[in-house]
């Protein structure tokens, strides 16, 4: 046996708590900084830009603190696969370069750490266990 398989559950939710930082910390400028994030979604062809930001802003700042507390794991994959999948797909079609400022290099990261999520959860050490474990008598 490999002994370092014994180490998985606490390296994901390490993971999934350094992914939610890193959400948390692109979307409270989004929500904190309302009115440009609302008119930069406008002009990036997303409209009405003040849904889009306001959207894009909420899903990565409540996503980013649910990732942490270990809550609605698996349904946040889903909702940000497609939010990633879009960014992506918006920056390869302005031909933006895969590094640098404006890359897509971070976006690729989250949307495979959103796979991730989709199809291990979040590991045995998060929330959305414990109504299962209460369940069956304890984990």
């Amino acid at each position: 046996m490999n002994i370092l398989l014994l180490y998985s559950d606490p390296a994901l939710a390490a993971f999934r708590i350094m992914v939610g930082a890193l959400l948390l910390v692109h979307g409270i400028p989004k929500l904190k900084h309302w009115k440009g994030n609302a008119d930069w979604f406008q002009s990036a062809g997303f409209r009405p830009g003040w849904l889009w930001g306001t959207v894009a802003g909420l899903l990565e700042t409540l996503g980013g603190l649910a990732l942490i507390a270990g809550i609605f794991i698996q349904p946040l994959a889903i909702l940000l696969i497609g939010q990633f999948a879009v960014i992506i797909v918006w920056k390869l079609l302005r031909k933006q370069s895969f590094t640098g400022p404006n890359g897509w290099e971070l976006d690729l990261l989250i949307l495979g750490a959103m796979l991730v999520f989709l199809t291990l959860g979040g590991g045995s050490l998060n929330f959305d266990r414990w109504p299962l474990c209460l369940a069956m008598g304890g984990c």
